[in-house]
């Protein structure tokens, strides 16, 4: 910028005598530095072409870190509901085990009550009844005088 301004300034005094002398005046009380010129900065090649492809694949992980983190979380506050509910089930397990047996039990009786080939030996069991030409017997007891 300053190198282009210095020949501006030649240029000036060449044409114009009047713009000259004042412009000589100002030139003479402000020195002039000389002109250095800076090479222009090439742009390296990136040093980083990944860099936006690396901050993505980061904020992803992070995300999934915070996911597994909140997961694994409800999970441990989840497990003494889960146990709590299994140990309900056993009971419930066991309880039904127990209502089997009964139901079995039941219907074989209930088969048994109900068959009418049982009907005469089950009268007999429940009651004392006899059939009438059934003989009943009598069980005598033996008295001690009598010495036999």
């Amino acid at each position: 910028m300053l190198f282009a301004r210095q020949q501006l300034l030649l240029l000036a005094e060449d044409s114009d005598p009047v713009i000259n002398a004042s412009q000589r005046s100002r030139t003479h009380l402000q020195p002039v530095a000389p002109a250095r010129i800076l090479p222009r900065k090439r742009r390296s090649p990136r040093r980083h072409p990944y860099r936006l492809m690396v901050v993505e694949v980061t904020a992803n992980l992070a995300v999934s870190v915070v996911f597994s983190g909140v997961a694994i979380a409800t999970l441990v506050q989840l497990l003494p509901y889960h146990q709590s509910q299994q140990a309900k089930l056993q009971e419930i397990k066991a309880e039904v085990q127990r209502t089997d047996k009964r139901v079995t039990r039941l219907n074989g009786e209930f088969t048994r009550y109900f068959d009418p080939m049982q009907g005469k030996s089950i009268m007999q069991q429940e009651s004392q009844w006899v059939e009438p030409n059934q003989q009943q017997p009598v069980w005598l007891e033996e008295s001690a005088g009598s010495g036999e």
